[in-house]
């Protein structure tokens, strides 16, 4: 049977951290509850905390999967701010990271960890935890090895898709035709009734379904690439 939690920075974990509060992350666990098996999804800004929760729950760490590279989501500086992340993670419990392999590069110079702690992969690939299968889709737009998990009708969707919105593509790495087409073709094949879960707490609600959001998300509502590069500022 699935386990599966959304953590929210600055509520459930890192409690009494301005910053992480204000970043306003989700942190995701899943896994196989009857093998007491899972996984993290970006763990970030307070690894002893998030640990302590698997704990509680009497579950063990069978890996971590990344979504994208930048600090916020896997640890390392962002803005003079040093956030702990998947180093800190590796000296307390020793686990693979599933990363995108276009992303695997920046992950290693962005948190200092290891080419041997990688696993790189491709679309398609999938993650097995206990009797649960991760299926993992390569999402490029927010950076270029972004990459959604799929696990029973629940999207994990880092910063590619937000509720009522998207990634930005303004950063390093970004590139607004990519995210157009991650928005409009490599996520179009999903079902209305999978369960969107983003990688921040942007949106009114935590959750949302992608037919909701393909009624409701301007951003997922686009008519044309054209269009689509005057509102990202990609036309020029």
């Amino acid at each position: 049977s699935l386990y599966f939690r959304q953590l929210l920075a600055g509520r459930d974990f890192a409690t009494g951290d301005p910053a992480a509060a204000q970043m306003a992350n989700f942190v995701y666990a899943l896994g196989d509850a009857e093998a007491h098996q899972c996984v993290l999804v970006d763990p970030a800004w307070d690894v002893d905390g998030l640990l302590a929760l698997l704990d509680a729950d009497g579950m063990a760490l069978a890996g971590v999967l990344a979504t994208h590279y930048h600090p916020d989501h896997v640890g390392g500086s962002m803005f003079g701010l040093h956030v702990q992340g998947l180093q800190r993670l590796l000296e307390k419990r020793p686990v693979k990271i599933h990363v995108q392999a276009a992303e695997a590069d920046g992950l290693r110079i962005v948190t200092g960890v290891s080419e041997s702690d990688l696993v790189r992969h491709h679309g398609g690939d999938a993650v097995q935890v206990g009797g649960v299968r991760v299926q993992l889709l390569h999402t490029p737009g927010h950076t270029p090895g972004s990459q959604c998990f799929l696990v029973d009708r629940h999207l994990v969707a880092g910063d590619t898709l937000f509720v009522q919105g998207c990634g930005r593509v303004d950063l390093p790495g970004g590139d607004p035709e990519e995210m157009y087409r991650t928005l409009t073709q490599r996520l179009a094949s999903l079902p209305d009734d999978v369960v969107l879960f983003p990688g921040h707490d942007y949106g009114e609600r935590p959750t949302s379904t992608l037919g909701e959001e393909r009624r409701a998300n301007m951003y997922l509502r686009i008519p044309s690439l054209e269009a689509w590069l005057g509102l990202m500022g990609g036309g020029f």
